[in-house]
């Protein structure tokens, strides 16, 4: 038995010891093919599921459009537009969009892409890319009118990219479609921006014109096409949507302008947009029919005419075109001047023609003055002192009102309709307006059938965040206008333009003072008034003024103010109060206090 418990004792170490060491085998597998765990590496980073849609202008009034679009690390920039100065911006020449957000965020950048070449969509692009330079991607036409505008800037122009419609970019995590539209210039296209969240189209400018001057009708088979494969969003042309019907076709002032030029008795000059060229071709037409020479007058008129014909997009017959300095050769009435100032900018040249300050053209009686260019909202009052000035002269003066003499490149209601009935977007965004008529389009979208909880008015500055559910307010971010004066500088600061609109209003007193070393009076105040009363009329007040001006001088020093820096200030303020109490108006009050040596 002991044996045999000997031999079973044996076997069961052996056991166990076969145990142990398939347990430690199987341990040093397990190490092997899990080796002592890492820190496990980061995550990757989860993507937005939310496309940023962020107007920077164009949505509170006419002009400056542009209209950033950002998802995760990509930002891309629709136009970038200028607008005219308001009445209460003296000396501003144009107002730009606040760029801030977008330098803020330069790294995130892919491109400006721009619709088409109207100074209210390429104007500020020359002072966007010297702040962020990036690469720009337009139609021939567009970028041909850009380029000089760089030059003139001298911006390099190696970054502007070339684009036709029926093409398709990719910029980040956009893909951008560029789409046939009418307007009134060549090259216009809408955009179709495909995100990670779905297809936004963007009209830009546009109408549907079937029989349109030098180019084919709009797209609208692909704006169908597109509204069968589904499209998130809808961000449309609001500055006709007040009016009823449908936008003529820019071929029906043919007529109109071969009437008018034909009329052999007197000089006629046309005043109409510098970037319209389908208009400049019209007219030239019709002088050719009526043989007349065509004179240009006007910087942006002549750059875009030469850019348009270098490109192929306008044809001037042979001997039809003359330079200004040579009309005296010819009788007025074998003469046509086309010209800019149809909107009544006070550089202009037709402003300067009605105002007798042109050096090569002077208007009378004979003449006849053609406005072939609607007003822009806001412009009401620059256009009808023109046209006072040119009636005092004896001038005719003929107006989109009096004749069909200008069609609008923008959609009116009828063709608002038929574009959302193609598209059917699930959700609306009003764009280019006033905002009476973003609310009129915004109105127009529900009476087709838009949600209202799917169509937002948009507010400069403030983020629309579009997903797969749809579109909703975000936060805000920076944003506004910024005015640029003639010195081309870095923007006018809104307490400068104050100051430019107080002097305007109520004037600037000098008040001139001397005072010794030793903190005395030595020469009395004086007054000196610019704008703010009629010195021979005022007297009375101005002595009154410079009496208050020596008391609070006095009291000053008696009090131990004695540097003239300081002094001035504190008189300065003293004499505001003075001046409002008696006469109710705040002139600009400029001290100069100097040391005298007695």
């Amino acid at each position: 038995m002991k044996k045999t418990n000997n031999i079973e004792e044996i076997i069961e170490k052996k056991k166990a010891k076969q145990e142990r060491n398939a347990a430690k085998s199987g341990a040093n597998l397990v190490e092997k093919i899990a080796p002592k765990a890492k820190k496990p590496a980061p995550a990757e980073k989860k993507k937005p599921n939310t496309v940023k849609i962020i107007p920077l202008g164009g949505v509170d009034g006419i002009g400056m459009n542009i209209t950033a679009f950002e998802y995760g690390e990509d930002i891309i920039v629709v136009d970038c537009g200028i607008a005219f100065p308001e009445g209460d911006m003296p000396g501003v020449d144009v107002v730009i969009p606040d760029f801030t957000y977008l330098v803020k965020n330069a790294h995130k950048v892919r491109g400006l892409v721009l619709t088409h070449g109207h100074e209210d969509h390429i104007g500020s692009v020359p002072y966007l890319l010297k702040k962020l330079p990036c690469e720009v991607y337009g139609t021939r036409l567009t970028l041909g009118i850009l380029d000089g505008k760089l030059q003139e800037h001298n911006i390099r122009t190696e970054d502007l990219f070339e684009i036709r419609a029926g093409e398709m970019i990719t910029l980040g995590a956009f893909d951008v479609e560029f789409i046939h539209v009418n307007h009134s210039m060549p090259d216009a296209v809408a955009l179709c921006i495909t995100t990670p969240c779905g297809r936004i189209v963007h009209t830009g400018d546009f109408k549907i014109d079937f029989t349109p001057i030098g180019t084919t009708p709009i797209d609208l088979a692909r704006f169908a096409e597109l509204g069968r494969k589904g499209v998130k969003v809808l961000m449309c042309d609001s500055t006709n949507a007040e009016r009823p019907g449908y936008t003529p076709s820019e071929s029906t002032l043919n007529a109109s302008f071969d009437r008018i030029l034909s009329d052999d008795t007197r000089r006629v000059v046309i005043a109409t947009f510098s970037s319209n060229v389908h208009r400049v071709q019209q007219i030239l037409d019709a002088c050719a029919k009526a043989d007349r020479k065509v004179a240009l007058t006007g910087r942006s008129l002549q750059n875009v005419v030469r850019a348009a014909r270098q490109l192929g997009y306008i044809d001037i017959p042979e001997g039809l075109m003359i330079d200004l300095s040579e009309c005296k050769y010819f009788p007025p009435e074998k003469l046509a001047i086309i010209t800019t100032g149809s909107q009544g900018e006070p550089m202009s040249a037709l402003y300067r023609m009605a105002f007798g300050a042109h050096p090569m053209v002077a208007l009378s009686s004979t003449d006849l003055v053609v406005l072939s260019a609607s007003c822009i909202p806001g412009n009401e009052k620059l256009v009808t002192k023109i046209i006072n000035e040119l009636y005092k002269l004896g001038v005719e003066v003929i107006t989109d009102r009096t004749d069909d003499v200008h069609v609008s490149g923008h959609a009116c209601r009828e063709e608002l309709k038929v574009l959302h009935s193609l598209v059917k977007a699930d959700s609306f965004i009003p764009l280019h307006g006033e905002y009476k008529h973003l609310v009129a389009h915004a109105n127009l979208a529900k009476a087709l059938g838009t949600k209202p909880q799917n169509i937002l008015l948009p507010e400069a500055g403030r983020i629309i965040e579009m997903d797969r559910r749809g579109i909703h307010w975000g936060d805000a971010v920076e944003s506004g206008r910024v005015m640029i004066d003639s010195a081309g500088g870095e923007g006018v600061e809104s307490a400068v333009l104050r100051d430019r609109v107080n002097l305007a209003e109520s004037g600037i007193l000098f008040i001139t003072a001397g005072i010794t070393p030793r903190g005395e009076l030595a020469v009395m105040p004086e007054i000196v008034s610019r704008g703010f009363v009629y010195v021979k009329e005022n007297e009375e007040l101005l002595r009154y003024l410079e009496d208050m001006a020596r008391k609070f001088l006095l009291k000053a020093l008696d009090r131990g103010v004695t540097d003239p820096t300081a002094l001035g200030n504190r008189i300065k303020d003293d004499m505001a109060n003075t001046v409002y109490q008696k006469t109710k108006r705040k002139p600009l009050i400029v001290t100069v206090i100097t040391e005298v040596d007695m």
